[in-house]
C-alpha cells in the first residue's frame, strides 16, 4: 500500500465518523461529478460543427440576442448529449443516504445536467440552473404561456403576443445567482456539521465561497478529488479519489 493510499484509507475512515454524527451534512458537488458518467464540459461540447464559436457567447445574455436561433440550437444538442448519460455510483449513494437520513443531508451542485435529480436526490439546490428546463428571456406579458411557446416550436420558440423569447434556465456569463438558490445553500452550510466538496476545483465564485464559509463556523470540511484543489487549504480531512469510488464508502 502507498503512503497515499494509506493516508485516504485513515482519511475515509475518520471522515465516516464525522458523517455518522453529524446531525446536518452539506455536500457541494462540481463537474467531476458528472464526468464520471461521461457528461461533456462545457467546453468540451465545443467540437465539430460547433468549434466555430466563441464558447462564451453561447453562454451569455448578449449572445443569445445577437444570435438566438444558434445558440438555442446549441443547447438543444447540449440536451441531447445528457440524454445519454445515466447517474453513476456518486449520484447513487448521496440519494441513497439522504433516503436513509431523511433531513441530514442537504445537496448543493454546481452542475446543471440533472442527473442528481434522475438517481433519486430532491430539494437539490442547483446553484448554476437545469439545463434542462426553459424560463422567458424579458420580462413576460400577460399573454406569455410557456406550454404554448413550446407547443408553437421554433428555435426558440416565443410568446405568439410579445415576441418574448425562451432561454435555457442556466446562468449565463455576467449574470447573478439565483438568489433563492443562494439564500438556500448558505443556510445549509450555517447549519451544518460537516461539508463534503466533491469533484469541484474550487475555482468558480460565490460557489466556493460556500466553502470558505463552512471553515469559518467551525464545520468539518472535507475535500473529495483526486487532483489538487483551491480548496485544499481549508480542509480537515482530504480523500484523493473519483466521486464514483469515494462517496459509496464514505455515505455507506
Amino acid at each position: 500500500m502507498s503512503a497515499l493510499e494509506a493516508q485516504n484509507t485513515e482519511n475515509i475512515a475518520q471522515v465516516r465518523k464525522w458523517v455518522q454524527a453529524a446531525q446536518r451534512v452539506v455536500v457541494l458537488s462540481g463537474a467531476g461529478v458528472s464526468a464520471e458518467s461521461g457528461v461533456p464540459t462545457f467546453r468540451d461540447t465545443h467540437t465539430g460543427y460547433w468549434a466555430q464559436f466563441d464558447p462564451q457567447e453561447m453562454a451569455s445574455d448578449r449572445g443569445f440576442r445577437m444570435h438566438p436561433e444558434r445558440v438555442w440550437q446549441w443547447y438543444s444538442y447540449r440536451r441531447d448529449l445528457l440524454a445519454k448519460v445515466q447517474p453513476n455510483a456518486a449520484h447513487r449513494a448521496l440519494a441513497d443516504f439522504a433516503q436513509a437520513h431523511p433531513g441530514k443531508l442537504h445537496l448543493i451542485t454546481q452542475n446543471v445536467d440533472g442527473l442528481h435529480q434522475r438517481a433519486g436526490s430532491h430539494d437539490v439546490i442547483c446553484l448554476h440552473g437545469d439545463v434542462m428546463r426553459n424560463q422567458w428571456l424579458d420580462t413576460c406579458c400577460p399573454l406569455c404561456d410557456m406550454a404554448h411557446a413550446v407547443a408553437q416550436g421554433g428555435s426558440p420558440p416565443r410568446c405568439s403576443a410579445c415576441g418574448n423569447m425562451l432561454r435555457p434556465g442556466v446562468v449565463w456569463f455576467g449574470e447573478h445567482l439565483p438568489a433563492h438558490a443562494l439564500a438556500q445553500a448558505e443556510q445549509a452550510v450555517n447549519a451544518c456539521d460537516v461539508m463534503l466538496v466533491v469533484g469541484t476545483s474550487g475555482v468558480v465564485y460565490p460557489a466556493a465561497g460556500l466553502v470558505f464559509q463552512a471553515h469559518q463556523r467551525g464545520a468539518k470540511v472535507v475535500i473529495v478529488n483526486p487532483q489538487a484543489t483551491e480548496l485544499d487549504m481549508l480542509a480537515d480531512a482530504i480523500v484523493h479519489q473519483n466521486a464514483g469510488q469515494a462517496l459509496p464508502v464514505l455515505l455507506q
